[in-house]
């Protein structure tokens, strides 16, 4: 059947207006509708629901939909129920238009999700107060939503300036210049990408690995700045530092993968090793978090190609050499295969923040 969709529009025909679709099977009861809502409203009208779904997901969608019950193919309710399970129509509001029984319908429309019934015959009072009610609140609801993702967006700056400052706190108590951290979490970020973990969480991940070295604040300075090797009491003592970071981090048990409990994991495990050697607590293979994994890669390459006081910097074939050495001993081998397939990148970020 060839879908039928026409536009109503004002003399105006103001794009500030809101827009209307109207859906009805009976060309009748669409003149009418048109004829009401006209003058304050875009009215689009369509006369069949396969034409209805194509209008609400057209790049220009409505802002609310006129829906009637009785038509032939797909009936009101089925097209309500498709609307209502697509993320991209979900929240327009649906107001049936329908002849049926008042309490079967309104039982049936609003499990699907409708905002409200109109009753036929139509009403002219009636279906400008249904629409001016069902349209300030859907107004309300976007405008909340709005000020929602601005707070939100708001508080993930601050969060992401002070996971910044507390990581360039912990380099510079080391006599490093903070460039480090920000190496050293780009590098997360496109080592994880590279092992084909989601975009944004790439993103979160490389924010959280900044704080990788938190714990340094807990050591004494002698010990972070010895010009020499340490000696056995001396590691013991530098080691402490994962799991000091670990608790001044803390962790967020509602959600496993947020910036804190992320930067936690990180700062606990980035120095585990794939063989079962590192520190604190010896973990072993995918014992190990992914997230410490990507780390550990990420720190000790870009340890190596740093000037230290106890050591100068390598060069990057020297560096990439060690990892490859230390495959499936130190680092888990699939992530030392992804690093050597984005050395370009990771030497390009190397060259553009390197230590003055």
């Amino acid at each position: 059947m060839k879908h039928s969709l026409m536009t109503q529009q004002a003399v105006t025909a103001s794009t500030d207006k809101p827009t209307i679709l109207a859906v009805d099977d009976a060309p009748g009861d669409l003149k009418i509708l048109a004829k009401i809502l006209k003058d304050d409203y875009r009215v689009k009208l369509a006369c069949n629901g396969a034409a209805a779904l194509e209008a609400a997901n057209a790049t220009e969608k409505p802002d609310l939909i006129l829906l009637d019950v009785k038509m032939p193919d797909l009936d009101g309710y089925e097209v309500c129920r498709r609307l209502k399970s697509n993320p991209l129509t979900q929240n327009i509001p649906v107001i049936f238009v329908t002849a049926l029984d008042k309490f079967q319908g309104e039982t049936v429309g609003f499990d699907l999700g409708a905002a409200d019934y109109i009753t036929k015959p139509i009403k002219p009072v009636i279906v400008r107060a249904r629409v001016r009610t069902q349209l300030a609140l859907y107004d309300q609801t976007r405008h909340l939503e709005t000020l929602v993702r601005e707070r939100t967006q708001a508080l993930e700056r601050t969060r992401l300036q002070v996971v910044e400052i507390l990581g360039r706190a912990a380099e510079l108590k080391d006599e490093e210049t903070g460039l480090h951290v920000v190496r050293m979490s780009r590098y997360v970020g496109l080592l994880a990408q590279a092992h084909g973990l989601e975009e944004d969480f790439c993103k979160l991940l490389q924010h959280a690995a900044m704080m990788h070295d938190v714990g340094k604040i807990g050591i004494p300075d002698h010990i972070l700045r010895k010009p020499d090797r340490l000696d056995e009491a001396e590691f013991a003592e530098i080691r402490r530092h994962a799991e000091i970071g670990a608790r001044i981090i803390g962790q967020n048990a509602d959600d496993s993968h947020s910036l804190i409990e992320l930067a936690s994991i990180i700062a606990l495990t980035h120095h585990e090793k794939w063989d079962g050697s590192g520190y604190p607590h010896g973990l072993a293979g995918e014992d190990i978090p992914l997230v410490g994994r990507i780390a550990a890669v990420a720190d000790v390459f870009d340890a190596l190609t740093s000037d230290r006081p106890y050591k100068a910097a390598w060069s990057i074939e020297d560096a990439v050499a060690l990892l490859k050495r230390e495959r499936g001993r130190h680092f888990d081998p699939h992530l030392v295969d992804s690093f050597e397939k984005i050395l370009p990148r990771i030497i390009a970020v190397r060259e553009a923040s390197l230590d003055k």
